[in-house]
């Protein structure tokens, strides 16, 4: 028998080690992820970033254009259509509403004038007064027998709203509902936490929801943050006169982009890992929502997110050359910077039933400060952290969990729209620890310009991506939330366990 000293021992170990290490970045190296060149990741960033898509603002020509590149660029890679389309466009239909040039609400000798102490959220030209009625939160239960023809005043929200996606869902419910009660105006009364001047300049300009563009009891949020109004229209008047020239509409049509690549196991196959990310951004000039000049009025969206959606192009090429084991569902998402309208739309009309998409890799963020990072918001959340680790490791960048707490961008960002149906569905962005100057400088301004974007960091970005979908395609065990995450009841609804 042999014998083994200490010393030759650990260098037998050391050599295994390196032998072991070695092979696997042989093996990464043979991977299509390895192969992916720099020119390729800057030609989608400089074209879908390009002063000549306007900002890709949904419902506009840059942002339709946008939606053709990515639709012919999975063609081009061999991605397949879904089944049930007969190519790689899903409709989703919007009706844009125009900013209301006049609009008054006098009551009690005060008078409010739109986009200072009102928005208007809804309405055609009217003109009249009618007496007012507080009605709570503006639920069935809260209102008298009869409010037709009257104001009827509620409260922002429901008891549980908490974020902007959930206020404006509840907002929706009660205009249905004031409608068919055959009021005459419905105020909400806005003491939601969302700064007053954010939410009066996000609703009272042009403003794009889902569906088709239809009538209904007019519609306003009155700034309660300021407590004389909750007083006045909560205890105070007894009737009011309301006048606008209302918000002219039209119906848009804008597209989510979608493919599939077939997966190679006979059963997994059957099993969808989703990869996504937003191609929208906020347009230009005014309509982009921050300071712009003459010189430079196009908010191209680099970084918010065509970084994404280079790196779910990325993905697509790759995973199509060296197919998973389950099949990839490829998404490019529309209107996100208005809502994440057009996740909600495919969530709510999905291509693929959702049972069957077992896990979402979404890319979406604010900007990058740390280009030795990935940061990837839920990491902890879903058993795949060790795969998405190991992908940004093999391309030398590191991760980082969760950035800006306080900030709740997990439910801010497209992935959310499948993480509430039950689907295990983190957020892997630019790196960044918090929001700094860095991010300030870029993130949705004019400045965010292909010509300002490591080209260098953005190709080990997308290679990270791209590799985190293989492993997780490929992983022996289904993906799962944590035990005990807030969207793991859901999961459990529609998987069945």
């Amino acid at each position: 028998m042999l014998k083994y000293s200490p010393k030759s021992l650990l260098a037998t170990t050391l050599i295994a080690a390196c032998v072991s290490l070695s092979a696997a970045a042989q093996s990464i190296k043979k991977l299509p992820e390895s192969q992916i060149q720099k020119a390729e990741v800057e030609l989608n960033m400089r074209f879908l970033a390009s002063d000549e898509l306007q900002g890709r603002r949904t419902g506009e020509q840059g942002n339709l254009v946008a939606a053709r590149y990515l639709a012919e660029q999975l063609r081009f890679l061999g991605v397949k259509p879904v089944a049930a389309q007969a190519d790689y466009l899903q409709p989703v239909p919007f009706v844009l509403q125009k900013m209301a040039k006049e609009g008054v609400l006098i009551a009690n000798g005060d008078t409010l004038h739109v986009g200072k102490e009102f928005v208007i959220l809804g309405s055609d030209a009217v003109n009249f007064s009618a007496d007012v009625v507080f009605v709570g939160y503006g639920q069935a239960t809260d209102y008298p027998k009869d409010v037709k023809g009257k104001i009827v005043v509620a409260q922002v929200g429901t008891p549980e709203s908490k974020t902007p996606q959930e206020i404006f869902a509840a907002s929706n419910e009660k205009r249905k509902l004031a409608t068919e009660k055959g009021a005459a105006l419905l105020i909400e009364l806005f003491t939601a936490q969302i700064p007053w001047g954010f939410a009066s300049r996000y609703f009272g300009n042009e403003k794009l929801s889902l569906g088709t563009a239809a009538t209904g009891t007019p519609h306003i949020w009155v700034n309660g943050q300021q407590k004389k109004y909750v007083d006045l229209f909560k205890n105070g008047a007894t009737s009011a006169t309301f006048h606008t020239t209302g918000r002219a509409q039209q119906n848009v049509m804008s597209y989510n982009v979608v493919g599939v690549i077939e997966g190679t196991d006979p059963v997994l196959k059957n099993e969808y890992i989703v990869v996504s990310a937003h191609f929208d951004h906020v347009g230009m000039g005014k309509k982009g929502g921050n300071t712009y000049t003459a010189a430079d009025s196009i908010f191209n969206g680099a970084r918010d997110n065509a970084f994404g959606t280079v790196a779910m192009l990325t993905a697509a090429k790759t995973l199509t050359l060296k197919p998973t084991k389950r099949s990839i569902l490829l998404i490019g998402y529309t209107a996100e910077e208005v809502g994440l309208l057009g996740s909600k739309y495919y969530s709510e009309h999905p291509l693929v039933p959702l049972k069957q998409c077992v896990f979402n890799l979404n890319s979406d963020g604010a900007g990058v400060s740390d280009r030795s990072i990935v940061s990837v918001i839920g990491l902890n959340r879903t058993n795949c952290n060790t795969e998405i680790v190991a992908a940004c490791k093999a391309f030398g960048l590191g991760v980082f969990a969760d950035p800006a707490p306080e900030q709740n961008l997990f439910d801010r960002s497209d992935n959310v729209n499948l993480a509430a149906k039950g689907i295990p569905a983190p957020d892997f962005a630019p790196g960044f620890k918090s929001f700094d100057g860095e991010i300030a400088q870029y993130y949705h301004q004019a400045a965010d310009n292909p010509q300002s974007v490591d080209f260098d960091y953005l190709l080990k970005f997308c290679q990270s991506f791209a590799y985190a979908a293989r492993l997780i395609a490929n992983k022996p065990i289904t993906p799962y939330w944590v035990a005990g995450d807030k969207y793991e009841p859901a999961a459990k609804a529609l998987y069945g366990k």
